[in-house]
């Protein structure tokens, strides 16, 4: 008696999969996890506009894995909605009865990293160096409301240039993506919001 043993072909390779065969750098051990964390960005948490930025990395000369890459890559792209807002920002817009959907949004970087990945001070100033100031406010704000809308918004756009010059409202701020790609890793991407400088206890 002899039995028959099904051979089923094997199953295609994910969108993912073949996006990061199709873009990777070869030979760059983080460009395939900069590909991953676009993809989350875009078609889990809904991003647009989304680029990726190649910046200079220093290098540690008795670091073996700093020698294999002095090229790090950053994302920037328009979330749906704002990812972080500082408690005196929030305050100032809560006082003019501002609300987030009522501000523009605007660009925001990440810094794509793997679990277990080394970073050191100098690394992470350098990442913060490579951002820009801060992008132009918007010259005209579409309100459907109330006329003194456009008057406080437009308050609030004059104010926030200067709280970015004086860090008032904060320094430099980014978001670090991690990736779990160790030994029974799922590939999971978590977001940490980091923010440049030594930041200041806030007392309740």
């Amino acid at each position: 008696m002899t039995s028959k043993i099904s051979v089923h072909p094997p199953p295609e390779p994910s969108a993912l999969t073949n996006l990061i065969s199709a873009s990777s750098v070869p030979g760059h051990p983080l460009s395939a996890t900069t590909t991953q964390i676009l993809h989350n960005l875009q078609h889990q948490h809904l991003w647009t506009a989304l680029h990726i930025h190649d910046i200079q990395l220093p290098t540690d000369p008795s670091s073996p894995e700093d020698q294999q890459s002095k090229s790090g890559f950053l994302i920037s792209g328009i979330p749906p909605h704002r990812v972080y807002t500082h408690p005196d920002e929030q305050l100032y817009m809560l006082e003019r009865g501002l609300r987030d959907a009522d501000i523009e949004l605007e660009r925001m970087f990440v810094l794509p990293t793997v679990q277990g990945q080394s970073w050191s001070l100098r690394k992470m100033a350098a990442v913060f160096d490579s951002l820009p100031e801060g992008e132009e406010e918007p010259s005209s704000y579409e309100v459907s409301d109330k006329e003194d809308k456009a008057a406080k918004l437009q308050e609030y756009y004059e104010y926030r240039t200067k709280a970015r010059a004086t860090k008032e409202w904060g320094s430099k701020r980014l978001l670090l993506a991690m990736v779990d790609k160790g030994m029974g890793g799922d590939g999971t991407v978590v977001y940490y919001v980091v923010q440049e400088g030594a930041v200041k206890p806030r007392q309740n």
